[in-house]
């Protein structure tokens, strides 16, 4: 359409541009944070993402067409192997498919009939994506699918993703708990999610209310998504092992929530120093014994996303809620339950 070519180049960079906000709301993780992670020769792929859309933003703001296209079709080859590799795990990242959509789109809106299908309809196949010409390099009616298959080529050979989590080791312990009783409350959560602290905060006069029936049974499952995690994780572990009480429990990670948010704690003797200040004792453990445990719940409930709760009402009634507001339902429904029982 004769609008679309004469705006082609402001649209282009106006979707790119959403393109980089998306990657930049996505490091943020602000409703949920997902651990559906990958990144090309260490580097994240958000940040790869992120740069990726700034040069297509630069060579259209120059008005090279030619480039912009290449690159686009390099990147339509990539999103083929990273939406396979989310197939195949059956773990969806909704930043990384709408960061798609932007990709897709631009491509659309830059696409031109190739030349060459005019001339020979049995080259459709290799032209079906278009052609550029590149006077300054000497290139002629280059097909765009070559860029594709090397883009996809070179994400294949570069890109290492994980959807699972884990700790590391060894053997069988017991995951702490708080409370007893038939229904079971599993909180998955990262110290280094905004949304998990501000349910962690929202939610602990109320978890105070369920132990209080005395029907109820509360795990933390500390998801190690951020590398710091573990650290923050063990010092976990080692004040519930210096026989911290359950209301002493949840103080403890409240705390821990705002080392490593409020005081963006990074390194294990700040943290020492921090538990010291606000008075939180610790005894040292073989934590290495719970990683394990810990790993296979985050698996056996297929956790790539926190926080999480998973609500136990019987064997055969277990309810999953993600994100802070469901989380927050699902306790809330728990509380009127518990309510309706006869004591």
């Amino acid at each position: 359409m004769p609008m679309i070519r004469k705006y082609r180049h402001m649209i282009t960079i106006l979707l790119a541009a959403i393109g980089v906000g998306i990657m930049a709301y996505y490091d943020y993780c602000d409703t949920t944070c997902s651990y559906l992670k990958g990144d090309i020769f260490g580097i994240d792929l958000k940040w790869v993402g992120s740069a990726f859309m700034v040069a297509v933003i630069i060579f259209a703001a120059l008005k090279q067409t030619a480039f912009v296209r290449m690159l686009l079709a390099a990147g339509l080859g990539v999103e083929v192997h990273l939406y396979a590799f989310q197939v195949q795990n059956d773990v969806y990242c909704p930043f990384c498919l709408a960061f798609s959509v932007m990709l897709i789109l631009s491509f659309m809106i830059n696409y031109e009939v190739p030349s060459a299908w005019r001339e020979n309809r049995r080259r459709m196949w290799l032209y079906f994506l278009g052609e550029v010409n590149v006077p300054m390099l000497k290139i002629k009616r280059f097909p765009l699918l070559l860029m594709s298959v090397l883009g996809y080529l070179a994400i294949l050979l570069t890109f290492t993703g994980s959807v699972t989590p884990a700790y590391g080791q060894d053997s069988s312990r017991m995951i702490p708990s708080l409370g007893k009783g038939p229904f079971e409350v599993i909180l998955f959560a990262d110290y280094l999610c905004p949304p998990c602290r501000r349910i962690d905060i929202k939610a602990e006069p109320l978890l105070k209310e369920l132990l209080a029936t005395g029907r109820v049974r509360i795990t933390f499952v500390d998801v190690p998504f951020s590398a710091v995690t573990p650290m923050y994780a063990k010092y976990y572990l080692y004040s519930v092992n210096a026989g911290a009480d359950d209301h002493g429990i949840l103080h403890i990670r409240r705390v821990l929530f705002d080392a490593a948010q409020g005081r963006n704690i990074k390194m294990e003797e700040d943290l020492i120093r921090y538990l010291k200040e606000q008075k939180i004792s610790w005894k040292a453990m073989n934590e290495k014994s719970i990683y394990p445990l810990l790993s296979a719940v985050i698996k056996e409930h297929k956790v790539d996303t926190t926080p999480t709760c998973i609500i136990k009402y019987s064997a055969t009634d277990i309810k999953q809620y993600v994100g802070d507001d469901e989380v927050w339902d699902g306790l809330t429904k728990l509380k009127s339950h518990l309510a309706t029982l006869k004591k």
